[in-house]
C-alpha cells in the first residue's frame, strides 16, 4: 500500500467543492468527499491506475466517480501526494505550478 496525502491546496480545492455542493443540496457534499475517499483508496492500493496527463506525464489524473472532478497527483519516493482536486472543465491546469 502507498501513503497518499493531499498537499495544502488540493485540500482547500476539496473543501471549497464540498461546500459549493452542500450549497446547492444538503449532502451532495458529503457525497463528493465520499467520492475523493474512494479515489483515495484506489490510489492508495494501485498507485499507477490514474491516467497520466497528456501534458505532464510525470502527474496522473483520477477521476471521481458521478462527478465532474479528478484527482491530481504526483507518484513520489515516499507515496502519493494529490496536488489538486480540479474540475474537469474550468480552469485546465490551474494547478500546474504546484507540481514539484
Amino acid at each position: 500500500m502507498t501513503a497518499v496525502h493531499f498537499s495544502g491546496p488540493a485540500a482547500q480545492d476539496l473543501s471549497e467543492a464540498v461546500r459549493w455542493y452542500d450549497q446547492q443540496r444538503a449532502g451532495l457534499g458529503g457525497e463528493l468527499f465520499d467520492a475523493a475517499q474512494v479515489a483515495v483508496e484506489r490510489i492508495r492500493e494501485h498507485p499507477e491506475s490514474g491516467a497520466p496527463r497528456p501534458t505532464r506525464p510525470e502527474v496522473r489524473q483520477l477521476r471521481l466517480q458521478k462527478f465532474p472532478y479528478n484527482l491530481v497527483y504526483q507518484i513520489q519516493s515516499d507515496g502519493a501526494v494529490i496536488i489538486a482536486v480540479a474540475h474537469t472543465s474550468r480552469r485546465p491546469d490551474y494547478w500546474s505550478h504546484r507540481v514539484s
